[in-house]
């Protein structure tokens, strides 16, 4: 892959499009950097000083940390990226998640010289899609908030969120939609040939 063009990649997706199997793949095979909202979260409450304690104290209940404090670690993540090297690319896991997120990712990646290189991938899947296989989740792992009522809540936020964070960019001709309710290979070879990888 040409390094020249590095590519810098937002996966976003309603819980259970399988994000997170296509950012390994995606990983696995281009050595693309990886910045999760997630990981960089759960990281940042094991130091235990006012802001670790207080994002603990909101993610171990399933809570949603403010967009300001998600930033402040991506931000000092894509510092580092730059500093070190892109190298490939980079794929951003969990992030845009409301509109406010949009506009500073936007902002971020005009100020880092990658707003050219960016791209959002939506795996899209339909809600009866999503309850299917949240719920079957729920059983074999036994996970406490793949319950009906919580997965349903899950999906008015992304319509109330995530969706207008999507048509922020989709206005700008970034957004590439995939269709996530094919199989895993053909998920990955769609998103590869959306590319152009």
């Amino acid at each position: 892959m040409d390094t020249e063009k590095p590519l810098v990649l937002s996966i976003i997706g309603k819980s259970g499009a399988g994000k997170g199997t296509q950012v390994k793949l995606l990983r696995d095979e281009f050595g693309f950097k990886y910045v999760g909202s997630g990981d960089l979260l759960r990281k940042r409450k094991e130091t235990h000083d006012f802001t670790g304690n207080k994002v603990a104290s909101v993610i171990d209940v399933g809570g949603i940390s403010p967009s300001s404090i998600v930033f402040k670690l991506c931000i000092d993540e894509f510092e580092n990226i730059k500093n070190e090297g892109i190298g490939s690319g980079i794929v951003i896991d969990g992030a845009p998640r409301k509109p406010l997120e949009a506009r500073m990712i936007e902002e971020a990646m005009d100020w880092y010289e990658w707003l050219d290189d960016y791209k959002v991938i939506v795996i899209d899947i339909s809600d009866e899609e999503v309850l299917r296989r949240l719920l079957k989740r729920g059983e074999l792992e036994g996970r406490s908030d793949d319950t009906e009522e919580g997965i349903r809540k899950r999906l008015e936020w992304y319509k109330e969120f995530v969706e207008p964070s999507i048509e922020f960019f989709e206005e700008k001709g970034k957004v590439i939609r995939i269709n996530g309710e094919q199989s895993v290979e053909d998920v990955y070879k769609e998103i590869k040939q959306k590319l152009g990888l």
